[in-house]
């Protein structure tokens, strides 16, 4: 076997060479540079990033308050001036104006703002209790004067504000007793018309507790009930009791939703005893519609429409009391006139028909006692030219008492059948006749009407007068019409009168009726 020949330079060291290899051999990868390129790595440090990035965003309030403890102080500040500008004077979580000045003071004790705010907060807590003292609640005024004894506001507003409460408990203490009496009277019926009534009690309550719900329910329930008395009256045509009721109840609640048709319904019935009455007038009962306007007039007392008629009853009354009067009817012209007085005491017919009649009882008592022929012939002479120069000077049926008509009327009544007061007679009845076309062409239809009954006095069988009683109704109408056209309704209302008083089944007087309701 042959031997291997040996490097002679094997086992020697040369430097040269080594470097050269070492600088030719890769060296290993860092520590580092391995931890950066596993994956692993960057997602453990972007977890970390989120957590810093979070955990400052939470708690930054914390960490400056923290490395700054002024700047808490003053969000404290900030946060009490926002509750108290709120209203929120103290709450239980802490969010309160008092719970935030009280902290603030806590931290920095030397802040002049903080005691300052609980000093505001303290006076706000009184303006509170005063609010809902008069608002009528009672507990959250009682909680804020609690407050704002707490905080030290000063004691005489504090107390003036307790005193003031204990004097609304005792108030309402008083309304409580009344609120029980009064629900106490509605349940037995007794809505008003005595202290001790619902209505009053109710109102009692309400003059104290103006917003107190209770009593203006029950205000309303009772008001309801007395409306439904109203209707009830209604019903049986009892206006003036209704109207009555009506004004109580308008009294104690102007705004009842109930008012306006019960007072729509009043004006309805109101409205069918005026028809009633002046139909009742037209046929000449008017002791009946005397009844019928009175009951308006109780219901209304200043009704326009019932008080005219009246006075035009009034002086119905006067003219057939001095008819009855010329006739020595004494009895029934007294009874008349005592109706007309009742009706117009100061009325001028009636007044006429008082000097007619005291003048009737003169002629009568001279006619009663002995008069020699040749007396009563000058007398009787005497008054027939008197009744001449009467008509000479166009005075026919005016003035009372100087009238032609009226110095005819006591010739007859001194001596009757003389031929020269017979003659007069039939002489005046055409002038009467005259008088009453003149005055019905001139459409002066209240002297009209005075002529027509001058002329029925003197000739009252004549056939003439149906057709001049019909005339005289028709003129009444036209004449009213053009008035009512004018908005004269008191007019109007006269003249459907007189045309039915003078024919009620004149052509037209329904229409016109009608027009005069519908205008009334």
């Amino acid at each position: 076997m042959t031997p291997t020949p040996q490097n002679p330079r094997k086992g020697r060291i040369d430097p040269v060479a080594d470097w050269s290899r070492a600088r030719a051999a890769p060296l290993p990868p860092p520590v580092a540079s391995r931890a950066l390129r596993d994956p692993a790595y960057w997602r453990w440090a972007a977890l970390l990033v989120v957590v810093l990035v979070v955990a400052l965003m939470l708690f930054r309030g914390q960490i400056a308050e923290a490395l700054w403890p002024d700047t808490q102080v003053q969000r404290l500040l900030s946060e009490a001036e926002l509750a108290l500008a709120q209203g929120r004077l103290t709450a239980v979580d802490g969010s309160g104006a008092r719970q935030r000045y009280e902290a603030a003071l806590a931290l920095d004790s030397d802040r002049s703002e903080a005691r300052d705010g609980l000093r505001m907060v303290g006076d706000a807590a009184l303006v509170q209790a005063r609010k809902a003292l008069g608002d009528g609640r009672l507990e959250e005024a009682r909680s804020a004067l609690a407050l704002a004894r707490e905080l030290q506001v000063p004691s005489a507003a504090t107390d003036a504000m307790a005193e003031a409460l204990r004097r609304r408990d005792s108030r309402s203490e008083s309304v409580a007793l009344l609120l029980q009496r009064a629900r106490l009277a509605h349940e037995a019926g007794r809505l008003d018309g005595r202290e001790d009534s619902a209505l009053p009690l109710y109102q009692k309550v309400l003059s104290l507790e103006p917003q107190m719900i209770t009593a203006l329910e029950g205000r309303e329930d009772a008001l309801t009930d007395l409306l439904e008395q109203a209707r009830a009256a209604l019903m049986v045509r009892r206006p003036s009791e209704a109207a009555k009721l009506v004004e109580r109840a308008r009294r104690f609640d102007p705004g009842h939703a109930d008012l306006p048709a019960v007072q729509a319904e009043l004006a309805r019935n109101l409205e069918g005893k005026r028809m009633r009455a002046a139909t009742l007038m037209a046929r000449g009962r008017l002791d009946a519609a005397v009844i019928e306007y009175r009951e308006v007039l109780e219901a209304v007392p200043d009704d326009a429409i019932a008080l005219q008629a009246l006075e035009r009853i009034a002086a119905q009354y006067s003219e057939q009391s001095q008819r009855h009067a010329a006739d020595f009817e004494f009895v029934t012209a007294d009874a008349l006139l005592e109706k007309a007085t009742e009706l117009s005491p100061s009325g001028a017919e009636v007044r006429s028909a008082q000097t007619a009649l005291a003048r009737a009882r003169r002629s009568q008592s001279r006619l009663q006692q002995p008069i020699a022929p040749a007396r009563r012939e000058a007398r009787v002479s005497a008054l027939l030219a008197e009744m001449q120069a009467a008509e000479e000077r166009g005075n026919w049926l005016t003035p009372p008492g100087e009238s032609a008509f009226d110095k005819l009327r006591a010739a007859q009544a001194l001596w009757p059948e003389h031929a020269a007061v017979r003659r007069a007679t039939v002489r005046l009845v055409p002038a009467t006749r005259d008088c009453f076309e003149d005055e019905l062409r001139g459409n002066r239809i209240g002297r009209a009407r005075s002529c027509y009954d001058a002329w029925l006095a003197l000739d009252p069988g004549t056939a003439q007068l149906t057709d001049a009683r019909r005339r005289l109704a028709q003129k009444w109408i036209a004449v009213g019409t053009e008035r009512l056209g004018a908005g004269d309704v008191a007019f109007a209302t006269r003249a459907l009168q007189e045309a039915r008083a003078l024919d009620a089944d004149a052509p037209g007087v329904d229409e016109f009726g009608k027009r005069v309701s519908a205008a009334q």
